[in-house]
């Protein structure tokens, strides 16, 4: 195997790679980098079993070389040592050669390191997915999902089911929930042109978390496929597997109260600051608890009270607000999560009272929920 290479690419694409790869596998060979050199370009590999992703870079592409003088082979090097030596190299470009000793050259300018590969035959396979029951998403829609949900995965392993996002597509409309039985987000998109359907994916909250941040913001499209126990994200140069959880997810939507008795209308980035705020001295105390009291006269007032540290109190104006007095307490930590993911100037939040779980919605667009439980301070 042999080729010469822009580094600039090759080091995107290592970086790529290097997310799916753990120095904890079971299985040595997965702690290496799979390259495999064709005509058409090179691909390279990087899997902890759970999560593999492919990168391609196409030997040319818009009238711009990317690589050249190749000749075709595959190898395996490790992933401790590659990615620095790529970063660190003197000129734009790279030469990668390995011998029938699975001895790797690699050269750019003055510079020459000899590193002993391993044999790619010995490298698994990765599962192949039929992509005939595949549906396109564009890639920022993609992204700004697993962003409005991914946060409220649940981190503790006593309930695994819940350390994933649960994903179902049925009428055409893709929803994402996810939950730690503490508070919960969704978001629904439509899909056009597609009859396919399936319910109860869960999806690694770890998996959504590394392929949003190889993602690049585009109007470029993501397609994907689904099996029984592995989901597929496909890009342009890129295919990203993950596994996906297994169990029942637990049913939501009864979570989500049909009516409420208090709603008030606030600007996101105000109550955001103000809870930010209050929260300061919330550290510590009862899961960072705030308290929010209804004024009367679109008035709220957000207070925190720690008794060895002191108290906190903000009025903050809001747009509007109906129905009837409220007293209720809850995690700061979570309701900033909660109105952070929301990419709207406002919010509007349905309360059915001091215990009951509240509901935060941009204003005007149902697409996206966020719910809380709130704590029993008294």
């Amino acid at each position: 195997m042999k080729f010469i290479i822009q580094r600039e690419q090759l080091i995107s694409s290592v970086q790529n790679v290097m997310k799916a790869i753990s120095s904890r596998t079971v299985i040595p060979i997965l702690t290496g980098i799979k390259i495999e050199a064709k005509q058409h370009g090179i691909t390279l590999t990087g899997s902890d079993s759970d999560v593999s992703i492919e990168s391609y870079i196409p030997a040319e592409e818009d009238e711009k070389v990317n690589i050249e003088q190749i000749e075709e082979g595959s190898i395996v090097l490790q992933a401790k040592y590659f990615p620095d030596i790529v970063r660190k190299l003197p000129e734009k470009t790279v030469e990668i050669e390995a011998d029938s000793s699975l001895k790797v050259t690699i050269r750019s300018g003055k510079a020459e390191f000899i590193l002993n590969g391993q044999d790619a035959e010995e490298y698994p396979q990765l599962p192949k997915i039929q992509t005939d029951d595949s549906f396109e998403i564009p890639v920022d829609i993609l992204k700004s999902m697993i962003k409005q949900t991914v946060f409220a995965i649940s981190t503790m392993e006593t309930r695994p089911i819940l350390t994933g996002v649960n994903i179902n597509l049925s009428d055409s409309l893709l929803t994402f929930i996810a939950t730690d039985s503490h508070r919960l987000a969704s978001r629904e998109v439509p899909i056009s042109s597609t009859n396919i359907e399936f319910k109860n994916i869960v999806v690694p909250g770890k998996s959504l978390n590394e392929l949003n941040k190889i993602l690049v913001d585009s109007e470029e499209k993501v397609e994907i496929s689904v099996t029984n126990n592995q989901i597929l994200f496909r890009t342009k140069y890129l295919n990203f597997l993950s596994r996906l959880l297994d169990g029942n997810y637990p049913e939501t939507s009864r979570l989500i109260p049909e009516q409420s008795k208090t709603n008030i209308q606030v600007k996101t980035k105000e109550l955001l600051g103000t809870i930010d705020r209050a929260s300061l001295l919330a550290k510590e105390e009862r899961n960072n608890v705030v308290r929010l009291s209804t004024q009367g006269s679109g008035l709220i007032e957000i207070t925190s009270n720690s008794p060895e540290i002191g108290n906190v109190t903000e009025d903050l104006t809001v747009q509007a607000m109906e129905g009837e007095e409220l007293k209720i307490s809850f995690s700061s930590k979570y309701m900033i999560d909660a109105l952070k993911a929301i990419e709207y100037d406002e919010v509007s939040i349905s309360f059915t009272g001091a215990m009951r779980p509240f509901i935060i919605r941009p204003v005007n667009d149902d697409s996206i929920l966020q719910l809380i439980l709130p704590v029993r301070t008294y």
